[in-house]
């Protein structure tokens, strides 16, 4: 019977190599965000930095992993077979939760979910215990320790206020101090603010960092809480002598220098103590393991009492191989890119795509700011006003659009990590559980909110993604522990098949994970090309309007096709995955037309007059989605509505249409891709002949109503998908004539330019 939980065991440590990796991904986001999103330094620099962070946290860490054996169940309650479902259950449901928020680019708390997990099939096991031996469920507190749940709650609601509002009130201080153009200003008072934000990220390294590392005596670290406003005194002296020096001989930008230190530091203590969270239950269940074959007793008898000992440490080679195997993941996770991206978008400077959508809730809090900024204006005098306003004023070059320039500047990101850096070091002296996610996240949103990125273009979007991340580390408890629960019953009752099943459904759900991810990111770079900031010469908006037009040529093309199919079928499934693929084409014009301001922003002057072919050429593109939209969404309705299917001659005549237009669509997607305009002439030509088969079609079925149709709703969709086909070849023809026009216009400026010799 023994050899099942050797299995367990070997099965426990590859979850936690897949821990180890999903837990990065999404806490990579803590320490990174202000380093990558200010672009201070290099990647390179970013990543070297952070991960001998890392290493170091997670080398010089003590292997205290309390939490994972007794902080939240009682072990003494639990027999050795119990224990091991409970364990098994946290790390099939942290993999699953963790990977889920990675894939949908969320950062959300470690901490909360193994906490939660361990609860919930502590309970879960506890409750089946009590059952099984008709006992009452008033004991349930003897068997958990509910004192850390409860901490963990007033974490999440401590870590949102605190966080949120210090960071905004350092911000609006630091930005009326330094202003926008901080290069002047950090000559004279920069080696006042770097010896603030200096001594703060140290005093976060000795009080967060370095709590209980082995190399340090536990008298050492006693002595060190105990005297911190000494050493707070003495460090920020040392500092700011040192960052003068710095700045003056040496001409180190102290700015990047924080941002730098700052980076280790919180990668240093992700390491150090949130690696509990993804080996902590996988060594304690080697540990049990290892008191039970001692023991000679069965597993399901002897109680695990022995792991409630404050002498337990995990051996120094499993921290050594999990330092190495989350180095790896920086280096190497796309999904952590996803979760620092929310981070970024969330706090960048200036507007642009949006990934949240607006809700009732972040429309009112917007509105409600706005009439309390105009209440406080009010009684402001006006001088004042425009003194403060002054301060915020940005340089043209930064309110300009580029895909290079770094998300908010690095006032900003020293600023995040020195509050960062300051909360969480006061939370561990005082004792509060305080989230790292939650802070490094909070005080990001407080002091983008400060420092007016979010504007009246931006708030209502940006309100609503943070309440979408606080939203998803609530729901991270709850799905914790029911998930946690759900699979401890599972393995409970199903012994031996659970086990291997949920191992099995694991490994389908993981791989399936990295297929859809890894197709969303391949249409993420298509989209990337959609991008049009960055258009400067008119031989640059050929080439892109050329890729847009085959782009949405082509999806259309492929719309209509299947809608035709599917309706013919009444496929119900696949025409609501129509209407999905219809919503992507939809976003992705409806993006472009949100750069409009930028594009014409960056062109030269030699290129202005093609602002306005670009305006109507997208006024085509949407008069295309509008139409092919209309066509999906009704024949999706009209499916879902279970009226009669379509007679079998109408959807034969919208089959010969639907290859006819295939043919239309894959020579304007074939000119496009080639850029062979000359044949546009052709395809023009093409049009009177469309035009009439269709109005033969609407002929054919008015003669219909005359004599055998019976359906008014099969007639009104029929009807619809016909003159929106109509509107469809319109839409497309005129853009080919937009195109033509400006493309021979574009070759006469070109050809007296660089007249051939």
């Amino acid at each position: 019977m023994e050899q099942i939980y050797m299995v367990m065991l070997i099965a426990l440590a590859l979850l936690a190599i897949t821990d180890l990796v999903v837990g990065v991904s999404n806490d990579a986001v803590n320490f990174l965000n202000s380093a990558i999103g200010s672009k201070a330094v290099s990647m390179k620099t970013i990543m070297i930095v952070a991960s001998v962070g890392i290493a170091c946290g997670a080398l010089f860490s003590s292997g205290m992993m309390e939490i994972a054996r007794s902080g939240i169940f009682v072990p003494s309650m639990f027999t050795f077979n119990e224990v091991m479902i409970i364990f098994m259950a946290v790390m099939i449901a942290d993999i699953l939760l963790l990977d889920v928020f990675n894939s949908i680019g969320l950062p959300t708390s470690t901490t909360v979910s193994i906490v939660f997990e361990l609860l919930g099939a502590a309970v879960c096991l506890a409750g089946y215990k009590i059952v099984v031996q008709n006992g009452d469920m008033s004991s349930l507190g003897e068997y958990i320790n509910t004192t850390k749940a409860s901490q963990i709650v007033i974490s999440i609601l401590l870590s949102v206020a605190l966080s949120f509002t210090v960071g905004a009130l350092v911000q609006y201080i630091s930005r009326l101090v330094f202003t926008f153009q901080f290069e002047k200003k950090v000559k004279y008072i920069g080696a006042i603010f770097g010896g603030l934000a200096i001594t703060a990220i140290t005093f976060f390294i000795l009080i967060k960092g370095m709590k209980g590392v082995s190399f340090i005596p536990a008298e050492t670290y006693a002595w060190i809480t105990t005297h911190q406003l000494i050493i707070l005194g003495i460090s920020l002296v040392f500092w700011t002598v040192l960052s003068q020096v710095l700045m003056s001989v040496f001409r180190i930008n102290i700015l990047r220098l924080i941002i730098i230190i700052g980076t280790f530091a919180l990668a240093m203590a992700f390491a150090g103590n949130d690696l509990v969270n993804f080996i902590g239950v996988p060594i304690a269940a080697f540990q049990s393991y290892g008191f039970f074959v001692d023991s000679g007793m069965s597993a399901n008898t002897y109680t695990m009492g022995a792991l409630a000992s404050e002498e337990i440490v995990a051996p120094f080679y499993f921290l050594l191989f999990a330092g190495i195997v989350m180095v790896i993941t920086l280096w190497t996770s796309k999904k952590a890119r996803d979760v620092i991206a929310t981070g970024v978008d969330l706090s960048r400077q200036g507007d642009g795509a949006e990934k949240f959508s607006p809700n009732a809730l972040s429309r009112f809090i917007v509105r409600a700011s706005v009439y309390a900024g105009a209440g406080i204006n009010y009684f402001l005098p006006k001088s004042v006003q425009l003194k403060i306003d002054k301060q915020f004023e940005q340089p043209e070059t930064r309110r300009r659009k580029n895909k290079d320039a770094p998300a908010f500047d690095m006032v900003r990101a020293s600023v995040n990590l020195m509050v960062a850096s300051i909360l969480i070091s006061i939370g561990t002296s005082l004792k509060l559980p305080l989230s790292t996610t939650y802070v490094t996240f909070m005080v990001a949103m407080g002091t983008s909110f400060a420092d007016r990125a979010w504007d009246r273009e931006s708030a209502v979007y940006r309100v609503a993604g943070v309440f979408n991340v606080i939203g998803g580390w609530f729901l991270t408890a709850i799905v914790a522990f029911v998930a946690a629960a759900s699979i401890a019953y599972l393995l409970t009752i199903g012994g031996v098949v659970s086990f291997v099943g949920l191992l099995i459904v694991v490994a389908v759900l993981l791989y399936r994970s990295a297929r859809i991810h890894a197709r969303k990111n391949q249409e993420k770079e298509e989209q990337r090309r959609l991008r049009t900031e960055d258009i400067i010469t008119i031989h640059e908006i050929v080439n892109d309007s050329s890729h847009h037009i085959s782009k949405v040529i082509g999806k259309t093309n492929k719309l209509y096709t299947e809608v035709v199919d599917h309706l013919g079928l009444q496929d119900l499934k696949k025409l609501k995955k129509n209407k999905k693929t219809l919503k992507k084409l939809e976003d992705e014009v409806d993006e472009l037309k949100g750069e409009l301001f930028y594009f014409i922003k960056s062109l030269d002057e030699s290129s202005i007059e093609a602002s306005k072919f670009y305006i109507l050429m997208l006024d085509n593109l949407q008069d295309m989605v509008q139409s092919i939209g209309y066509i999906v969404k009704n024949s999706y309705s009209h499916v879902n509505n279970n009226h009669k299917n379509l007679k079998f001659n109408q959807i034969r005549d919208l089959k010969k249409i639907d290859k006819d237009l295939q043919v239309l669509f894959d020579k304007i997607q074939e000119t496009f891709d080639k850029e062979s305009f000359k044949k546009i002439d052709g395809i023009l030509e093409e049009k009177q002949e469309l035009f009439d088969r269709v109005s033969d079609l609407i002929q054919k079925q008015i003669d219909r109503i005359r004599t055998t149709e019976t359906s008014p709703k099969n007639t009104k969709l029929y009807f619809g998908l016909l003159l929106e086909t109509k509107d469809l070849i319109s839409a497309s023809m005129n853009l080919l004539e937009l195109f033509r026009d400006f493309y021979s216009d574009y070759k006469e400026v070109k050809e007296k330019a660089f007249p051939v010799l």
